[in-house]
């Protein structure tokens, strides 16, 4: 302990470390009425850190290769000492990173913390869930699978459907006219090096935002605080005089929901590993054999089932383009300063009736 202290001392005569903590943590103050929803950010953070180094991990050993891909990752799975459990970690991880996400949207839409002076905070966040579903569709394909392989198919071939630049866009995406070698070099190279690129910049101008605006105050609780409502002529950033710090106080918080989503993960790693994959997920890839049912992810599902429920694959296209657009400009069409939500029985209506409707759809394309 004397070693450390004289550490801390070190550092605090060459950059101020007290300063820093006293500003950054034991000083930076919390609504008192905050709530166990707000730790989700920090989970994330954790979630995509672990994505990463397991995916170093993984290109240590993986081959993009189309003659080689399925089998390199036949040996992690199968020789390579842990290389099963570094596999499942990162594929399991992905889809807790867009579960988890989806929770911290809500979580945001539900308590109204997109609303003014926080537009940025939400344009931000809704270009990560963009990020993060796309980054999860270009690490399907790389073990080169049937189920990999047919789904980038499916889903590379609903752009066909865009009048006029439709069929220039699947090549592109492609890389040819089908998906082969091509496309898989053009997937690894998105998923390795560029979507984690911009997810990471993409990080940290959210958490500027968050640390310029402040905090926002939970609509609701025991103790709501009735500050100022927002000047638009003005700069401010939201305070919380008498609110609680965050650490050591939050960050508690912020360890046990880190610590729930430990349990949840490495529940589904050693008790259910194939949870997230079918048989044709050990098959290898074959252009010539096309499987009886190819489904894409969980998330996924909604955007596939709306597709075929409409005539035209373009009208399907179109609603959930509609739909996307309207959520990514929320914080500009709900302009109304009451930020409870349940002194909004329409804004509830909506909230619950959207979410249902989404579950619903995913449920259906799941048996259909």
């Amino acid at each position: 302990m004397a070693l450390i202290k004289r550490l801390y001392n070190w550092l605090d005569l060459r950059i101020g470390a007290k300063e820093i903590v006293e500003q950054e943590l034991t000083g930076y103050l919390l609504p008192r009425n905050i709530n166990e929803w707000y730790s989700l950010g920090s989970v994330l953070l954790v979630i995509f850190t672990l994505q990463v180094v397991t995916g170093l991990l993984l290109l240590v050993y993986y081959v993009p290769d189309a003659e080689k891909a399925f089998k390199s990752v036949t040996y992690i799975m199968n020789e390579l000492p842990y290389g099963w459990l570094i596999r499942l970690c990162h594929a399991v991880g992905s889809n807790m990173m867009v579960a988890v996400l989806i929770m911290h949207m809500l979580s945001t839409l539900f308590m109204k913390s997109y609303k003014s002076p926080r537009e940025l905070n939400w344009l931000t966040g809704f270009l990560l869930f963009t990020l993060v579903q796309g980054i999860s569709l270009t690490g399907y394909l790389l073990p080169w699978s049937q189920l990999s392989f047919w789904a980038t198919t499916v889903a590379t071939n609903s752009a066909a459907a865009i009048p006029v630049v439709g069929p220039y866009l699947v090549e592109f995406l492609r890389g040819s006219k089908l998906v082969g070698p091509a496309t898989l070099g053009r997937f690894f190279a998105l998923h390795v090096g560029v979507i984690p690129a911009v997810i990471a910049g993409l990080i940290g101008a959210h958490l500027f935002c968050l640390k310029r605006t402040g905090i926002s105050t939970p609509p609701f609780g025991d103790q709501v605080e009735t500050g100022s409502h927002w000047n638009p002529e003005h700069y401010r950033y939201e305070s919380h005089p008498g609110g609680i710090p965050f650490f050591p106080n939050y960050a508690l918080q912020d360890l046990t929901s880190i610590g729930v989503y430990f349990a949840v993960f490495l529940a589904v790693v050693f008790f259910a590993p194939n949870l997230l994959f079918t048989p044709d997920a050990f098959i290898p890839a074959n252009a010539f054999q096309t499987p009886a049912h190819i489904k894409p992810e969980w998330y996924f599902l909604a955007n596939y089932q709306t597709l075929k429920i409409f005539p035209s694959e373009l009208l399907g296209l179109s609603v959930q383009a509609a739909a996307m657009t309207f959520l990514a400009l929320l914080p500009f069409i709900d302009r109304s300063p009451e930020r409870n939500p349940f002194k909004r029985p329409l804004f509830l209506v909506c909230f619950f009736g959207g979410f249902l409707l989404w579950v619903g759809l995913s449920v259906w394309g799941h048996y259909s």
